[in-house]
């Protein structure tokens, strides 16, 4: 592996490391709201029919599968999400967004997205931040694939 593959790496750890604690304590401290309830209820906002069954939204969110589940509970409690049984499948329930959920991710989207701009677009130039983007998303895609 050459020192560059190493550097990029290693760069994508440190700010995933020191970025994310940033915008959790910014949304906490503007909106009460953890990432990791933001980053699901934006998941199930854009999915179809504003639902995701729990295995579709551990695949998807942030958030490691295994507490996906009591994030979803947690979001329950407040209101923001509804846990509903998967007709289809007994051992499944599904999470859905509630219109609570819908506002409060809308109050908070600003702050999120300032949080991105400020910390992290901000640093590079568009043709920086589109190359970024690119390979992140071909690393994805090959994850998927595999």
């Amino acid at each position: 592996m050459s020192d560059t593959s190493v550097a990029a790496w290693a760069a994508l750890l440190r700010v995933h490391a020191a970025l994310v604690p940033q915008l959790d304590r910014e949304l906490q401290a503007a909106c009460g709201l953890p990432l990791t309830w933001y980053d699901v209820l934006l998941e199930l906002n854009s999915a179809p029919g504003r639902r995701l069954s729990m295995g579709e939204l551990g695949a998807v969110a942030v958030v490691s599968r295994s507490r996906v589940s009591r994030v979803v509970d947690q979001l329950a409690g407040a209101g923001l999400v509804t846990r509903e049984a998967n007709p289809d499948d007994g051992r499944s329930a599904y999470a859905t967004i509630t219109e609570a959920g819908r506002a409060r991710l809308r109050a908070a989207a600003p702050v999120y997205l300032g949080g991105i701009e400020r910390h992290f677009t901000s640093r590079m130039g568009a043709a920086e931040a589109r190359g970024v983007a690119t390979a992140l998303e071909k690393v994805l895609a090959a994850l998927h694939r595999s």
